[in-house]
């Protein structure tokens, strides 16, 4: 049946029969909403909005307020029936979001990161990405991919007034367009906001374009707190940039163990296989918990029949588990340490696997993090030899007022940054020597000192390590861009491992959602040779535990 003409002029909203398409119309949902929401008389040109196609159809613009005429009363459809028609006849509008700076200087790819929605730059924020491109920080490279980017965009387009295809870099998720403000844009703020600020222009030009495209969803995206707050008093959308957020709760963060219910063995006990290999005792189990495994992940049952094991494979609802070594025994000790609960004797499980080759660590101040990670590291460089050496860096985020430039080498600039590894060496060392006292502490400290290096981060790009030990501490304060810079450093027979605590984070713009750590925690998560544990309990001392509880 051929689709019905549409009307030249304002009149009763048509209905169809089933089978039939609803022509191209305005977006607006229902008749009750648009008659609510303000409708531009004008008949301006909106270029903008020229070629946006939604599911098939066209956004037309709303030539007169159309004519609402009463139908003869009929049998209420049922909610899921709503909800139906409602997914076959309603097309989605786009959104158009307003992109703030600290958006771009954040993540240079951000423009391609909003699917089917359209962007919107300012001329303040092209200004401000002017600015902020000099240098050879973060932010400046940052900001010279995104004009590059820009630039590389505006090459291929005709008119800018029309906007530019996202997808035309070969991004083919992003299928909106690109929108710059190519003439001088007037809006109505209160007067007491001086407009001579980045920040107000951009909220002007936010206003503005609410004002313009009443039928559209604008939406301002800052990674500023205090910008999205000024948004909203004045009545525009504002949200955060959630691309790069990993989690939205942390508290759902994958923590490396899972505690077995009660009834684990009557659940599972049935059609158990198990079988010894190099010293290791393996059990294929069969039931539905095995399905919520991962690989690599720890298990553990307290009850009249323990278990302490690895998950090694996963397939369905059939796992594989390997019993662990137990380094609380001090038999079984690492450079004189021993683990003192469960998550420590897990965490020195993977730090000691040679199969291991990415470890990340975290946990409150005191958990001993850096201690685990450098005994594992110095006894598998100075006893087994499986690493020649120990390579630690750190993010030079200070926690107060910044000291200045500092004298020295690249070690010596960083040794104020690496108290930690300092204190540490002490605990180590205090076992070592006794017979031969003082001279043989010194002479064991020196060979120790000799086999860890120093580096620092600003100088990681380019650089591949070999049969290297590579230990990254405070990582909560890495972007994920630079977690990939430093992870892709490691060549054959390298270890790296990631300690951190996400609840102290440093840098600015960066949240325990986003952080480079929380990133990788979840994309290594399952992968066979990649490892993760949360340390729960404090060790540190017992004036320490009790600090971090009631302060």
């Amino acid at each position: 049946m051929p689709l019905p003409k549409m009307p030249t002029r304002p009149a009763a909203i048509l209905t169809f029969h089933k089978g039939e398409s609803a022509p191209a119309a305005s977006p607006a949902p229902s008749a009750a909403s648009s008659a609510a929401r303000p409708v531009d008389m004008e008949p301006h040109h909106q270029p903008e909005l020229d070629g946006l196609q939604t599911e098939g159809f066209s956004i037309a613009q709303p030539a007169a307020p159309a004519l609402v005429h009463a139908e003869a009363p009929r049998a209420r459809p049922t909610p899921a029936a709503v909800r139906r028609t409602k997914a076959k006849t309603q097309p989605a509008v786009r959104k158009l979001f307003v992109l703030d700076t600290n958006v771009l200087l954040h993540d240079p790819s951000s423009i391609f990161r909003f699917e089917e929605h359209d962007i919107f730059l300012p001329m303040m924020t092209l200004e401000e990405l002017d600015h902020q491109k000099k240098g050879m920080s973060e932010v400046a490279r940052n900001a010279r991919q995104v004009s590059r980017s820009l630039d590389s965009l505006v090459q291929s387009a005709s008119n800018l007034n029309e906007g530019l295809d996202l997808a035309g870099l070969g991004n083919k998720e992003a299928t909106g367009r690109l929108l710059f403000q190519t003439t001088a844009i007037h809006s109505t703020l209160p007067s007491d906001l001086p407009m001579g600020k980045a920040d107000n222009q951009i909220l002007g030009v936010v206003r503005a374009l609410q004002e313009k495209y009443p039928q559209r969803e604008v939406v301002l995206v800052s990674k500023d707190i205090n910008m999205r707050l000024k948004a909203r008093t004045l009545g525009m959308q504002a949200e955060d940039y959630y691309n790069d957020h990993v989690l939205e709760d942390t508290d759902l963060m994958y923590a490396g163990m899972m505690q077995l219910p009660e009834d684990f063995w009557n659940r599972h006990g049935k059609d158990v296989e198990s079988w010894q290999q190099g010293g290791t005792t393996f059990y294929r189990i069969k039931g539905p918990l095995c399905a919520q495994f991962v690989v690599n992940q720890f298990v553990y049952f307290e009850g009249q029949m323990p278990l302490y094991a690895q998950v090694r494979e996963v397939s369905g609802k059939t796992a594989v588990l390997a019993t662990l070594r137990d380094y609380t025994h001090g038999k079984n000790n690492v450079w004189g340490i021993t683990a003192r609960n469960r998550e420590q004797n897990f965490a020195l499980n993977l730090l000691m696997n040679p199969d291991v080759d990415f470890i990340s660590l975290l946990g409150q101040a005191g958990t001993g993090k850096t201690l685990l990670a450098l005994a594992a590291g110095i006894t598998q460089v100075l006893e087994t030899k499986r690493y020649t050496e120990i390579i630690m860096t750190r993010v030079t985020v200070p926690v107060g007022e910044d000291i200045g430039f500092l004298p020295g080498t690249e070690e010596e600039k960083m040794l104020p940054w690496m108290g930690a590894l300092e204190d540490n060496l002490d605990v180590l060392n205090m076992g070592e020597g006794e017979g031969n006292g003082d001279w043989g502490r010194a002479a064991t400290m020196d060979l120790i000192r000799s086999r860890i290096k120093v580096k620092s981060l600003n100088f990681m790009r380019g650089r591949t390590f070999l049969n290297k030990y590579l230990i990254i501490d405070e990582a909560q304060n890495l972007t994920p861009k630079q977690m990939k810079t430093l992870v892709t450093r490691a060549g054959p027979g390298t270890k790296v491992i990631c300690l951190g605590n996400i609840a102290q984070i440093d840098t600015p713009y960066l949240t325990e959602g986003s952080s480079g750590l929380t990133y990788v925690v979840d994309r290594f998560k399952g992968w066979p040779h990649a490892g993760h544990i949360t340390l729960q309990r404090g060790e540190r001392s017992r004036l320490a535990d009790y600090a971090g509880d009631v302060l």
